[in-house]
């Protein structure tokens, strides 16, 4: 390397993101089904011979998704990967801008593979844009003195990788983290904001990442040669310089709300004979609506999100190789994959069923 040439640490040095990767594990979650208010139990787990712990070493019983991404527990981001399947979170992180290789196993929902602050931050764009991808670029458009265009990048329409009820779900989440969980040091003036702080083993790094409506911004805290710092985490430097920086990004300008803020989510129908006549005679498909990857007979009675399959490709969890395994049923709670729903017919309404 010259004496001039400067090493550019956001987009070419890999470093583990730690809790900073856990938005997609959630991601991947709603997804199949999970919701916000879904509960999981934080209790100790243990996954073949790795046995995540929680950072303060306390385990807090029941609690919902969003307390667990608020207060980045460990155990119930690896009781989700392994709902989900490993292959899965790593298929939305692809999708979603992650261009390094992640390895397929259950430590990846602490965010234990190796990527660059500039990808990671692409990444979390969707979550800021209403779901679309993001792809960091330089150069946008070269022309000739004359004005004849020599080239141009292609990202002024970028597809859809997520679907709205999930960037919904996922800001209203990551809000949380600044407002009431690990990142309340980049809490903004006037300025809806969320984001994920991620602490790495032994103080190495140290990050946060987060967004407004206006603009996605990643913070690392680190040693070049990856030796520990002096207990730095997420939600202390990364989290305040990234307030800093945000906070001046933002002078002069006119608030405006995260996306998905004004998404109303669908409500059940009521249970009523006709809706349940309607159910019998569609085969349930209306009441029942299958999961984006999931096959009929197992998605239960839950809300999907409206994806279109076209535009977002959907591993299937429960296929052996596609989403990889389904924990056991004590792995922190009892098994949360639920069973499929039961069919009502008017035999059981004549009983009282």
């Amino acid at each position: 390397m010259g004496t001039s040439e400067r090493f550019n640490r956001a987009v070419k040095a890999k470093r583990q993101p730690g809790s900073a990767f856990k938005p997609f594990v959630y991601a991947a979650a709603l997804e199949t089904g999970v919701r916000p208010d879904s509960t999981r139990n934080d209790a100790p787990v243990r996954i073949g011979n790795w046995t995540p712990e929680n950072y303060d070493e306390k385990y807090r019983g029941p609690v919902t998704i969003s307390h667990a991404l608020a207060n980045s527990l460990n155990t119930i981001a690896a009781q989700l990967v392994m709902e989900v399947g490993p292959d899965h979170v790593i298929k939305l992180a692809h999708r979603l801008g992650i261009e390094s290789e992640l390895q397929s196993n259950a430590s990846i929902a602490l965010g234990t593979s190796e990527v660059s602050l500039l990808e990671l931050t692409a990444a979390y764009a969707p979550f800021m844009n209403g779901g679309y991808k993001a792809t960091p670029h330089i150069i946008r458009r070269i022309s000739t003195a004359e004005g004849k265009v020599l080239y141009e990048n292609d990202y002024a329409e970028p597809p859809r990788v997520l679907g709205e009820p999930v960037v919904a779900a996922m800001n209203r989440m990551l809000k949380g983290v600044i407002t009431d969980g690990t990142g309340k040091k980049a809490r903004l003036d006037r300025w809806e904001a969320a984001g994920k702080s991620g602490t790495t083993q032994s103080f190495r790094d140290a990050l946060f990442v987060g967004y407004t409506s206006n603009l996605t911004t990643g913070v690392w805290f680190g040693n070049d040669d990856g030796q520990s710092m002096k207990k730095v985490t997420g939600g202390g430097l990364p989290a305040k310089a990234w307030h800093d920086f945000m906070t001046a990004a933002h002078a002069g300008l006119t608030p405006v709300p995260l996306a998905g803020e004004g998404y109303v989510e669908p409500q059940a129908q009521p249970m009523t004979i006709g809706t349940i006549l309607s159910d019998v005679f569609s085969g349930g498909e209306k009441r029942y609506p299958t999961a984006p990857g999931t096959p009929a007979g197992r998605q239960g009675n839950i809300p999907q999100a409206d994806m279109p399959q076209a535009e977002i490709p959907q591993a299937d969890p429960y296929q052996q190789g596609a989403g990889g395994p389904i924990p056991p049923a004590d792995v922190g709670a009892p098994s949360p994959v639920q069973p499929a729903a039961r069919r009502t017919t008017l035999m059981d309404i004549i009983m009282g069923q």
